[in-house]
């Protein structure tokens, strides 16, 4: 920006969903938790299928097979699959997320969600941590045919709100989706650490928790 540019006013807000207002860690703790239980596994598997899980980046399709081999489980891996399958079922919002979505829109902002994934579980998810009737407008990648960190998908959500991309903050946890995408896109990108570590990304900000995000922008 050069000194005699005013920046542009922010219009709007656009979020991840998992790992960013939903607190994907917590949900799939307090399901490990009960799925060690009714399977009689030790502390050890459930800390090898977080690492396996890689922050939910890697197929549950491969995950599964890879812990019953190494564990030399007696169940078959769609078993496991399945009863992972429930772990949506106590799914639960990031703390602050009710808040700060309220806020947000208080002050004017509209409001919207891009998320990678499949639409029913998506969509389970959003209506548990009771997200769906807090923003103007969500993204599902299987639902467009665009994922991040595709520039299309962030496009077509700004056009969705009606808003330009640099009048808009992107806020996630991924470095590459949530950072480089948006960014790539012309949009500004708040990065919230609690997932991957960045590795050579540069984002606008970088969020303590998401009450940050209401500091990024004056209000009113």
């Amino acid at each position: 920006m050069t000194p005699d540019e005013t920046p542009r006013p922010i219009r709007a807000v656009l979020f991840d969903l998992d790992g960013t207002l939903h607190d994907r860690p917590g949900t799939v703790r307090h399901w490990l938790e009960g799925h060690t239980r009714r399977f009689g596994l030790g502390a050890g598997y459930a800390a090898r299928f977080l690492e396996l899980d890689d922050f939910g980046y890697r197929s549950k399709r491969l995950v599964f097979p890879q812990l019953v081999r190494e564990f030399g489980l007696d169940l078959a891996p769609d078993v496991l699959f399945a009863d992972f399958d429930t772990a949506l079922d106590h799914a639960r919002p990031t703390p602050h997320a009710h808040e700060v979505l309220g806020a947000l829109r208080a002050r004017g902002l509209k409001v919207g969600i891009v998320t990678n994934g499949w639409v029913d579980a998506q969509t389970r998810c959003l209506d548990r941590c009771d997200l769906t009737g807090r923003v103007d407008d969500v993204v599902i990648s299987r639902a467009v045919g665009l994922s991040k960190p595709d520039p299309g998908i962030y496009v077509l959500a700004l056009e969705r709100l009606g808003v330009p991309a640099a009048e808009t903050w992107f806020v996630g946890d991924s470095p590459r989706n949530d950072v480089a995408g948006p960014q790539t896109a012309g949009l500004r990108a708040a990065f919230l650490p609690t997932g991957h570590a960045l590795n050579g990304e540069r984002p606008d900000a970088v969020l303590r928790d998401l009450r940050d995000v209401l500091s990024l922008f004056p209000a009113p």
